[in-house]
């Protein structure tokens, strides 16, 4: 199926051709046809899916379709509320991207900046208004902001709103909208407590799942690393420096972490930038450009701040230290693989981190392949002991891992082929 089946208007497929897409994601595949009839979508569907499109392209459809010289001209009629400054920047530069030949005006606001900028954007009129809860509370108390023309409205990323408390903030957002409109709802997972808040905000809601937990688990070749807590920047030194790779997402469980790794690193003259809460937004985003764009090939990134890093063929991501949270383990390898494509997650295991892991493993319903030939390679009889569904329990033989570039090998790291035979195990 292409996009052009989808019934999908020409001056929104002339800006997707021109952007690389022809055939649409599972998610797309299935959600548009149900926005472009006006369905409400509860959508559960992880990052790297694709759905920023899934849910943008059939708003700025309507939008394009309807008379735009109404009363509400200058307010905002779609609304889209994400958790993160990143994630909310990215879906607007989306947004714009797919909106070229349509006319329709988008804009971001989120936090951490001065609002200057954003409410001069506001005066000037716009059709779709992407922002973080936070901001957005504070512009609608100033009355920059009125939510009372809104037609279309998403939250995205759910599950993090809720991570991050947000629950408040989009209560208070949900009494201002209009009770008619069409409301979409995405969440990589639907806990008792996500699905709760969606029946707060949808009628009755269309349901799309595209397989969450396995879905870019099974995409992505995974490695893990057995090493003591003291020696993963060692490790991490030693694959840099004898690999190369055009592009690293390195994650730290902590923004000290984070910043602490970027030090070890430019003690050897490896360069690095950390992206984390503490880091002002114009650093941030700044960071995160030259690392899209290629001028900064090593990114050390806390979970928070990495929503909303889009990088196109993003060669590897690391775990440095693994999440406590198993879903946040998938969300940070769809950073790598994303919409369908391949790729590759390497992570390092101390001996804290073993439970970490074994949730991980039950939850991606796979094993994760263990290279034992490495420098600061730990022994782990304990991790015997994982038990993961039996579909996935059958013994396999020991492999080579090549460390070699991945258009060649579906196993190893990026760079030079290394001539040392690598023993792995699967436990």
């Amino acid at each position: 199926m292409l996009f052009k089946d989808l019934g999908i208007c020409a001056p929104i497929l002339k800006a997707l051709h021109e952007q690389g897409y022809s055939k649409p994601t599972p998610i797309q595949q299935q959600s548009i046809p149900l926005l472009l009839n006006h369905k409400d979508l509860l959508g559960c569907a992880q990052t790297g899916t694709g759905k920023t499109a899934a849910f943008t392209i059939p708003i700025l459809q309507h939008l394009y379709n309807s008379n735009k010289n109404g009363k509400g001209k200058s307010s905002p009629r779609a609304l889209i509320i994400t958790p993160t400054r990143e994630l909310a920047i990215q879906i607007n530069d989306n947004i714009k991207a797919y909106s070229k030949y349509t006319g329709a005006k988008s804009t971001v606001i989120f936090g951490g900046v001065k609002q200057h900028a954003q409410t001069k954007s506001l005066r000037h009129g716009t059709d779709i208004l992407v922002a973080t809860p936070g901001r957005l509370l504070d512009l609608m108390g100033q009355g920059f902001i009125s939510l009372r023309f809104i037609k279309y409205f998403v939250l995205d990323e759910a599950d993090q709103m809720l991570d991050m408390g947000f629950i408040n903030d989009i209560k208070k957002v949900l009494v201002k909208l209009p009770s008619k409109r069409q409301s979409l709802f995405f969440s990589a997972t639907l806990s008792p407590s996500i699905v709760q808040l969606s029946e707060q905000i949808l009628g009755r809601p269309e349901k799309v799942t595209i397989e969450p937990n396995k879905t870019t688990a099974e995409r992505v070749a995974q490695y893990l690393y057995l090493v003591s807590k003291s020696n993963k920047s060692k490790l991490l030194i030693d694959l840099l420096k004898t690999n190369r790779s055009d592009s690293v997402l390195v994650f730290s469980r902590t923004k000290h972490g984070a910043d602490k790794i970027v030090k070890i690193l430019s003690k050897v003259h490896i360069k690095a930038e950390a992206i984390h809460g503490n880091k002002s937004q114009n650093r941030r985003q700044k960071t995160l450009t030259d690392f899209k764009n290629g001028a900064l090939s090593i990114l050390i990134a806390t979970d928070i701040a990495a929503r909303g890093i889009d990088v196109d063929d993003l060669s590897l991501v690391v775990n440095y230290d693994l999440p406590n949270v198993p879903e946040t383990y998938v969300h940070r390898i769809g950073r790598t693989g994303r919409a369908q494509a391949s790729g590759k997650a390497i992570s390092f295991c101390s001996q804290e981190e073993h439970s970490y892991l074994k949730d991980i493993q039950q939850l991606i319903n796979k094993k994760i392949e263990i290279v034992s030939d490495h420098p600061f390679a730990e022994e782990s009889p304990s991790l015997k002991g994982i038990q993961v569904p039996p579909n996935n329990t059958q013994k396999t033989k020991k492999k080579k891992f090549v460390r070699g570039n991945s258009n060649k090998n579906k196993s190893g790291f990026n760079g030079k082929r290394s001539n040392q035979q690598s023993k792995t195990k699967r436990y």
